[in-house]
């Protein structure tokens, strides 16, 4: 049982500090372009639904990985997030005025953060694999890039 509790702790503890980098982004964005999205009591109160929202989605995973059905057991924490978020959202448009309010850049930084050190931590289970994805993997993120920029060079040209 103090293993779970301190599961929803480090859960927990990771979601502040994304709020932290959420709000962080978002003031400097708008200290960098002042017409940029405002932090209001709203932007707080959006920031802290999207919190709720995790951390029920997170405690629906863990009680969903009792239930003997597969698909349930193994459906992923952010399947359950998104779930939670779409039915609150369609019950209370209070939600979806408040994450309005939430600057939707400042909330990609600290993702994408979090994201990147995901990938760090299972460097460990890449360098088991083969060479061979490492070549793919080096190839599809320079196609990506290239494809982005393409297309942004493209988007660019057609503003003028």
């Amino acid at each position: 049982m103090k293993a779970g509790l301190n599961q929803y702790v480090k859960y927990a503890l990771v979601l502040l500090l994304s709020i932290a980098l959420i709000l962080f982004t978002q003031e400097i964005k708008l200290v960098k372009n002042p017409e940029s999205t405002p932090v209001t009591w709203l932007t707080i109160a959006g920031l802290f639904s999207l919190y709720l929202f995790s951390m029920m989605g997170i405690g629906i995973s863990q009680m969903m990985k009792k239930i003997d059905i597969s698909f349930l057991r193994n459906f992923p924490i952010l399947g359950w997030v998104s779930i939670t978020s779409l039915v609150m959202c369609l019950i209370f448009d209070f939600f979806v005025t408040a994450i309005q309010a939430v600057d939707f850049l400042s909330i990609t930084t600290p993702i994408l953060t979090f994201a990147g050190i995901s990938v760090v931590d299972r460097l460990a289970d890449l360098r088991k694999s083969s060479w061979k994805i490492g070549l793919v993997a080096v190839f599809v993120f320079i196609g990506t890039y290239v494809v982005s920029a393409l297309i942004a060079q493209f988007g660019l040209t057609l503003a003028g």
